[in-house]
């Protein structure tokens, strides 16, 4: 296989890869604002808003992979970079607000469920990117890679915060897994910014 073929069917690869992200999100964002309007959950409605940042992610590498964005990698990063710390910001005051007013949320199954597994559909889909990426040598594929990996970390913190608050009654783990949130879309929001500035 020459490597104009082989660079073509891994540009297919990515493009799947970020429209079955694309696509998991868009349905998980519609599930998630639901079962957070529906039990007051801080973290749920956290998480749907960092869907909607893998959506923006999954768009700026789509329009990168079909060509339209070759000469914009730069730009790409800082975008993806800037609606972190956008993500992080909000997370914060809904976290704060929660914290002083003791919002408690309810229990939500929904939740639950769709967490459970977006965490193991975001990792498969991370390492499919992770692989693809660094065999195209695509900077942009493999930085959203990494978004996708957090993306189900950030599932599992909201996840834990939601079993607690089920099973246990601690309604403060709710608000308490949003700061699992804010740190890791500041973390990622400043590399990739950075990434997209060199």
């Amino acid at each position: 296989m020459n490597a104009c073929v082989r660079t073509q069917l891994l540009l297919r690869r990515g493009l799947v890869l970020e429209y079955l992200t694309l696509g998991w999100n868009v349905v998980g964002v519609v599930l998630v604002a639901f079962a957070a309007v529906q039990a007051q959950s801080v973290a749920l409605a956290g998480f749907g808003l960092d869907s909607f940042i893998e959506i923006f992610a999954s768009v700026v590498v789509i329009w990168h992979l079909q060509g339209t964005g070759q000469r914009n990698e730069a730009l790409a990063l800082r975008l993806i970079g800037a609606a972190f710390l956008a993500l992080a910001l909000y997370i914060t005051v809904q976290t704060l607000y929660a914290l002083l007013v003791g919002g408690r949320a309810a229990p939500s199954p929904l939740g639950i469920a769709w967490l459970a597994l977006t965490v193991a559909v975001m990792l498969l889909l991370a390492w499919g990117k992770a692989v693809t990426g660094k065999a195209l040598g695509n900077a942009v594929l493999t930085a959203e890679s990494r978004v996708t990996v957090i993306d189900a970390y950030l599932a599992a913190a909201v996840l834990v915060g939601l079993v607690l608050n089920a099973l246990l009654g601690w309604w403060w783990a709710d608000p308490l897994s949003g700061v699992v949130v804010i740190f890791y879309a500041v973390r990622e929001g400043l590399a990739h910014w950075r990434e997209g500035a060199r």
